[in-house]
């Protein structure tokens, strides 16, 4: 089967990529044993800034995974840019979709071929105004158990204050710290094999944003909410974080 990308320009990202950002920024990370070295996989991780994929690519290309991100298809659209995106295999999300799950067909594709797949869960960086995890979009908790694909929650802490969402005030220097843990992979039995409606995709959807909340909370040493800040309503979201999900409007890096 022909590669759905370049090697090429993967080991091209990496040359370029992999060095700059170890030089810019500090990145101490937790739990690298809970990332698998092959098979297919689905990385979870909380958004709060444009830098988060900068440094979550570095995390997982270091141990091991090359990162198959979920990203806004207008980007693929730029110059140099969207051609550099194609060759490295990376899956563009189409916002506007009726029908969610034809945004999935290529990611379902990629981890059929063993890919390390990475989706944002909330769909766009936090609204939280303490930047808590927020409700997020049933596309995880669809895609994992339609594959089979294990889901690794993954945090991180630091990267809003290098690039707070909204602000095009880069802070750089002095070089900040960005600290990211792996945890181990959701459990979902509970909804495996059974029908995959709006219910059932909302609980696992609460399964995954609780075990990435959790470890958001170790990492800044603070209890979390009670409740799950909800962007798609004017009120936080009326469930317990780690009991309901929630669907709100296609996001920037992760469908339905």
């Amino acid at each position: 089967m022909t590669k759905a990308y370049s090697p090429a320009w993967r080991l091209l990202t990496v040359v370029v990529l992999h060095p700059l950002l170890r030089i810019l920024i500090r990145n101490k990370w937790q739990g690298t044993e809970n990332i698998p070295r092959k098979g297919p996989v689905i990385f979870a991780p909380n958004h709060m800034s444009y830098v988060d994929w900068g440094t979550d690519a570095l995390f997982f290309q270091a141990n091991g995974r090359y990162p198959t991100f979920m990203i806004k298809a207008s980007a693929f659209k730029v110059k140099f840019i969207g051609r550099v995106l194609y060759r490295a295999g990376q899956l563009p999300v189409h916002r506007g979709r009726a029908d969610a799950a034809l945004v999935l067909k290529q990611a379902e594709q990629a981890l059929a071929d063993g890919a390390a797949v990475i989706i944002y869960p909330e769909g766009t960086a936090t609204r939280d105004p303490e930047l808590w995890p927020m409700v997020a979009k049933t596309g995880v908790a669809r895609l994992a158990l339609t594959t089979g694909a294990p889901v690794i929650p993954v945090a991180h802490w630091g990267t809003q204050v290098i690039l707070p969402y909204g602000s095009k005030d880069l802070k750089l220097f002095p070089r900040k710290i960005v600290r990211t843990v792996a945890g181990p992979p959701v459990d979902l039995s509970k909804w495996e094999g059974g029908r995959l409606g709006a219910t059932a995709l909302r609980e696992a959807t609460a399964a995954i944003m609780a075990d990435i909340t959790a470890l958001v909370a170790d990492l800044r040493g603070e209890t979390p909410p009670a409740i799950a800040y909800d962007s798609g309503k004017s009120a936080a979201a009326p469930a317990a974080v780690g009991e309901a999900g929630g669907d709100s409007e296609p996001g920037q890096a992760s469908p339905a």
